[in-house]
């Protein structure tokens, strides 16, 4: 691990309670969802990571506790750094504080969450669906939402799927 990001791991263990693994190169720090706001505060104005690159999610399902995982990639472009901070939430009900305050580009990536995962941003200042439709159900990006796809056509099973199209009269 770099020793610059080993002093900012150190510092979040003492004050976040963070937990920091490294696999490949990546730092990835865990940390529970009241310490986000907080500790994306200090990387940006104490420790130059001016950038948020990411902040989506990961579903585990079907595991449940955690089932998801929120993702912020932060930057520092003056250090060249990244640091990957995470934080774990249980399937039911899952919510997070908004950071727009903090990075203004949240603001979007945060109505995402909502909208793919179904993960509820706590004071997020316009929290409505923002890919799909208002009356849509469900949450496209989570691991147990049904695809609904169609097999597709080659010519090996060209006839029998075109038997099971709409327009075959029977």
């Amino acid at each position: 691990m770099d020793s610059r990001l080993e002093k900012i791991a150190n510092v979040l263990q003492q004050q976040a309670g963070a937990t920091v693994e490294e696999s490949h190169g990546e730092v990835r720090l865990y940390l529970g969802a009241d310490k986000i706001v907080d500790t994306l505060l200090y990387l940006r104005d104490a420790q130059e990571f001016s950038l948020l690159s990411v902040l989506s999610a990961i579903d585990f399902w079907p595991q449940d506790h955690p089932r998801f995982h929120v993702v912020y990639v932060m930057n520092s472009l003056t250090q060249n750094l990244t640091l990957q901070v995470r934080v774990p939430l249980d399937g039911e009900a899952p919510r997070i504080p908004t950071v727009t305050g903090v990075f203004a580009t949240a603001n979007w990536r945060e109505r995402e969450l909502l909208d793919m995962f179904g993960i509820e941003v706590e004071g997020h200042p316009d929290p409505r669906r923002i890919l799909m439709p208002e009356t849509w159900d469900g949450h496209p990006l989570r691991r147990d939402y049904p695809l609904g796809y169609e097999e597709p056509q080659f010519t090996f099973n060209y006839k029998e799927i075109d038997l099971r199209k709409p327009y075959v009269k029977e």
